[in-house]
């Protein structure tokens, strides 16, 4: 189970920078662009194994140093982009370590068998009766 984004807080660090994009003179001013650093593997949120998962499906994601990279510069505000930020970051931890349930094999009953098997002889008559007939 994963931690909220909240819970993360403590780990993760925050950088801004100008950003590229509309805005006007704004652009030039302010640091609206937002950086979200988490280095996987000091984190005290996350087991060894989930830090593995991590690790495997995330790695093109990765620095050399093992941080996760979000960057986030879709809006003019800077908090938006931090709000926007923490949510793709919770995003991308849940979706790297979601596992999918196990399908379990299963027989089609006899009923659904004896039916299909009936349905196709129908078929397969009823072509068999559009063929030229001779007198």
């Amino acid at each position: 189970m994963l931690p909220a984004a909240a819970d993360f807080l403590p780990e993760l660090q925050f950088q801004t920078s100008r950003s590229s994009g509309p805005g006007g003179q704004n652009v030039n001013k302010v640091e609206s662009r937002v950086e979200l650093r988490f280095r996987l593997l000091d984190s005290q949120l996350l087991t060894d194994e989930q830090k593995e998962t991590l690790l495997q499906k995330l790695a093109s994601r990765l620095t050399a140093e093992s941080e996760l990279l979000v960057v986030a510069q879709e809006d003019r505000s800077q908090l938006r982009n931090k709000e926007t930020a923490l949510r793709k970051f919770h995003e991308l931890l849940s979706k790297a370590l979601y596992k999918p349930k196990a399908r379990k094999a299963t027989k089609p009953s006899k009923g659904a068998v004896r039916q299909r098997l009936e349905s196709k002889k129908k078929h397969g008559d009823k072509k068999t009766n559009r063929g030229r007939v001779d007198y």
